[in-house]
């Protein structure tokens, strides 16, 4: 990992457990456990998640994105993506096929965490294709 990318919360060890849902290398530190869970996910540049969907009925199933460090991508299915920088705070309403990552050439890091409810999980669906993330711009500088 370069040591260029500084950020406040630890970036975690390599996400092995989902790597099969990630073009790219991600790191996870978990931040709190309990009925919310809290996360800091690292991207390395260029590194993205798939297509995803989470679900949840009363009220769970929202997925929170605080951008902490660095610069990335979140993307719903069929609207523009959307440039997430520090402070840059998203909220993915349940039932939503989006992903979120690196931009191509500079590190990401976001909180995430998932609102609590019932039949609450997550769908893992195809990977962004190199098509579409190409056509992105890659640096914090291109929006």
């Amino acid at each position: 990992m370069s040591n260029e990318f500084t950020q406040i919360f630890p970036t975690g060890e390599p996400n092995e457990a989902f790597a099969q849902y990630f073009i790219g290398q991600s790191y996870l530190a978990p931040l709190t456990d309990g009925p919310v869970p809290v996360s800091n996910v690292s991207f390395e540049p260029g590194c993205r998640n798939n297509w995803h969907i989470h679900h949840g009925t009363d009220g769970g199933g929202d997925q929170i994105l605080l951008c902490t460090a660095g610069s990335g991508w979140y993307q719903a299915e069929g609207e523009e993506p959307i440039s997430m920088v520090p402070g840059t705070t998203i909220r993915v309403p349940a039932g939503t096929k989006h992903w979120h990552g690196a931009k191509a050439d500079v590190w990401f890091s976001h909180v995430a965490f998932i609102t609590p409810g019932q039949d609450v999980s997550n769908e893992w669906l195809e990977p962004v294709s190199d098509e579409e993330y190409r056509a992105l711009p890659t640096t914090q500088d291109d929006e």
